[in-house]
């Protein structure tokens, strides 16, 4: 007889969900990440220098086209970047870059506007003038996007709070 009384085990309510599987993609995700970062950087650091000194040597040493070398070297530049392939770890996510604030496109209507401004005979403030409306008139079209990642960041941060708070940090 035994005076210790026997209890047997419950079977949790809910099954046990690994998070194992996730967090370790996510941990290779950022290493993979980072180091693509990191070839990438090596990449630009040599690339600059590069693209410069051969862009000079087009200059001075004509090719069969302007800029012959240098845009080659650019080519090689792209091919590499794309090997890197740095946001790669996210091709599957739908992209939220609008195409008109590219760096690109945000250059070619700055550079539309001085060269406007130029082609009417305007003066150095003119063309300062004319170039700060094309960037006011930017900022006014995305002042409400801005306001929106301001809101979720300050929502994500909201989030962060709370889940530290819940797990008693």
């Amino acid at each position: 007889m035994n005076d210790v009384p026997q209890t047997t085990p419950e079977a949790p309510s809910e099954p046990v969900v690994s998070n194992a599987d996730t967090r370790w993609k996510f941990v290779r995700d950022v290493l993979v990440f980072e180091l693509k970062l990191a070839l990438n950087n090596v990449h630009n650091f040599v690339q600059i220098p590069m693209t410069l000194a051969v862009a000079i040597v087009d200059l001075v040493f004509r090719g069969k086209q302007d800029g012959e070398r240098f845009y080659k070297v650019v080519e090689y530049g792209r091919t590499i970047d794309d090997s890197i392939g740095i946001y790669s770890i996210i091709d599957h996510r739908e992209r939220s870059l609008n195409s008109d604030y590219t760096m690109d496109a945000v250059l070619k209507r700055v550079e539309g506007v001085i060269v406007r401004e130029f082609e009417k005979g305007g003066t150095a403030t003119s063309v300062k003038a004319a170039v700060d409306r094309a960037i006011d008139e930017m900022q006014a079209r995305t002042g409400p996007v801005g306001d929106k990642a301001e809101e979720a960041i300050k929502r994500a941060a909201e989030k962060v709070r709370d889940t530290i708070k819940e797990r008693g940090g």
